[in-house]
């Protein structure tokens, strides 16, 4: 038991380790990675001067408005992040620090990491077009579609890219655009059934497709919660599960008829 004279001695020599402690974590690398809103890309329009959906073998609408699939940039897995740049982040709206697994869930060095996310990007694609197809009811028309997109890896833009091809060869069904002209953005991956799943980042997405002029942001219902944390003023949010329930909403609010569906 420590006398009322010795406790102050006792506590002094105790926080000599503890700061000591304190400074090393704060330099010491961190299994973290700091993310922050990334580029957006029009998938109606071009990227770096080409289109991102080519579409042969049937005649294709012109189209108005924008669907802006939108990312998250992350420090690059072999950059050392210290807990002072995480405090760092986490007073900041424009920044996320993430498990640095849940970002480059594979390991490995930069390529693997970027042969990877390039795997995942075109799986992507395939699903994509093969879910809008079905949706319209035309995989056996002999329809080619090419999907480009440069620098951008992962399967988040799928649900993107389905409701772009929806929108170059059918509109809303009835001769309008999906987009009833406005600027719409989101996130989501796609199967070949048209099921819509999470990605992760919603909040910094929100955050580029504000900057980048959306109004209106789709996003998996499993996600709401994430996508209203920092919700930009201005931006419209609207839950998915399917392509389907995507363009009935999309078709309700261009049209102003019908429920649209909200976080």
């Amino acid at each position: 038991m420590l006398s009322r004279l010795s406790r102050p001695r006792a506590l002094a020599v105790c926080a000599v380790p503890f700061v000591a402690l304190l400074v090393t974590a704060g330099f010491a690398p961190l299994p973290f990675s700091v993310a922050q809103p990334g580029l957006t890309a029009d998938v109606l329009g071009e990227n770096k001067g080409t289109p991102v959906i080519t579409i042969s073998g049937t005649p294709v609408r012109d189209t108005t408005g924008q669907l802006r699939m939108t990312t998250i940039e992350a420090t690059n897995p072999d950059t050392r992040v210290s807990l002072g740049d995480v405090v760092d982040s986490w007073f900041r709206a424009d920044q996320a620090v993430m498990p640095r697994d849940s970002v480059y869930p594979t390991g490995g060095d930069v390529k693997e990491i970027e042969r990877h996310n390039t795997e995942q990007m075109e799986e992507s694609q395939d699903a994509a077009t093969e879910a809008a197809l079905r949706y319209l009811g035309r995989t056996d028309d002999g329809i080619d579609v090419t999907l480009r997109l440069a620098d951008v890896g992962g399967p988040s833009a799928g649900l993107l890219f389905s409701l772009g091809i929806v929108d170059k060869l059918d509109g809303d069904g009835s001769g309008g655009d999906l987009t009833g002209g406005r600027d719409i953005a989101g996130t989501g991956t796609i199967d070949p059934d048209g099921r819509v799943g999470a990605v992760g980042g919603v909040a910094l997405k929100t955050q580029a497709a504000r900057r980048d002029g959306a109004t209106v942001f789709l996003v998996p219902k499993a996600e709401c919660g994430d996508a209203r944390a920092n919700l930009p003023r201005g931006l419209r949010l609207i839950p998915v599960t399917t392509l389907k329930g995507a363009v009935a909403a999309l078709v309700a609010l261009a049209k102003g008829t019908g429920r649209v569906p909200s976080c």
